[in-house]
């Protein structure tokens, strides 16, 4: 399989994201924002996520939901994929109009769909997002019939969540860069360190320090995007330094600042 190599395509629609990925990195938990479709074009592909350890070969569509915490390794010594991430509007728009449905909640019930049509559906969907000739119209049509087959109504379910630990969350959600202690997000939960540490867990999947660096690398790509420079984007997002950051990008998506940064040129 060819060597490393990560690259962000530009992309004929808003707020749709393109990555074409060869590599043999072992992604740790996290979560994007975004909806994910992808298709695995070489070797294969690990997963866990709260639905469960899959497999991904060569053909098969992965996929995942905002805010789903999934993690990610080769089977073998690498593999090779192509996805897209978009927005939960963009999403919304191209459901509800299929449907001819009020706004509602929507995610992928299958994170390893190995069905040769949808694979197709998903190249002729990327090819009008990225192609020498992107057309955004051919594009939304394209991504419509490829989301006919993929999306699924979500049952709305009642909230569990302790309305203590909903606070924690919502400190770091309001202001990533802020320094906060594991002591003070008990405080504001009204449980103890430790009681914090685990139910924090359970709510997000991740440690409350893990999720502070993913919001803080969500937060510092978005100023990349709007023309920060990469120094200014780090201290920021509260990077203690540069190299810092650098890593916690690499690690959450596989390629540096950067490549991010030139591919939006």
């Amino acid at each position: 399989m060819a060597s490393e190599s990560f690259v962000v395509r530009t992309c004929a629609a808003r707020d749709i994201r393109a990555v074409e990925a060869c590599s043999r990195h072992v992604f740790p938990r996290h979560t994007h924002d975004e909806y994910g479709i992808g298709l695995i074009v070489g070797g294969a592909h690990r997963s866990w996520s709260g639905r469960g350890t899959v497999e991904a070969g060569c053909g098969s569509i992965i996929t995942c939901n905002p805010g789903e915490v999934h993690d990610g390794a080769p089977i073998g010594d690498s593999r090779a994929w192509k996805m897209l991430y978009l927005a939960p509007p963009v999403v919304a728009a191209i459901v509800d109009d299929m449907r001819d449905a009020a706004t509602a909640q929507f995610e992928f019930t299958a994170p390893v769909i190995g069905q040769r049509l949808q694979a197709l559906a998903f190249e002729s969907a990327y090819r009008a997002l990225t192609g020498r000739c992107a057309d955004p119209e051919l594009a939304q049509e394209r991504l419509m019939l490829l989301f006919a087959g993929l999306l699924h109504r979500k049952p709305v379910a009642p909230s569990r969540v302790p309305a203590g630990l909903s606070n924690a969350k919502a400190r770091i959600d309001d202001d990533p860069s802020k320094a906060v202690t594991l002591a003070e997000l008990a405080r504001e939960a009204g449980v103890s360190r430790f009681q914090l540490l685990r139910g924090f867990a359970r709510l997000t999947g991740l440690t409350p320090h893990a999720y502070i660096v993913q919001r803080r690398v969500e937060a510092a790509r978005a100023l990349i995007a709007q023309g920060a420079t990469i120094a200014d984007a780090a201290a920021a997002c509260a990077f203690s330094d540069q190299s810092h950051f650098n890593r916690a990008f690499v690690d959450r998506f596989g390629f540096t600042p950067g490549a991010y940064a030139r591919a939006l040129r």
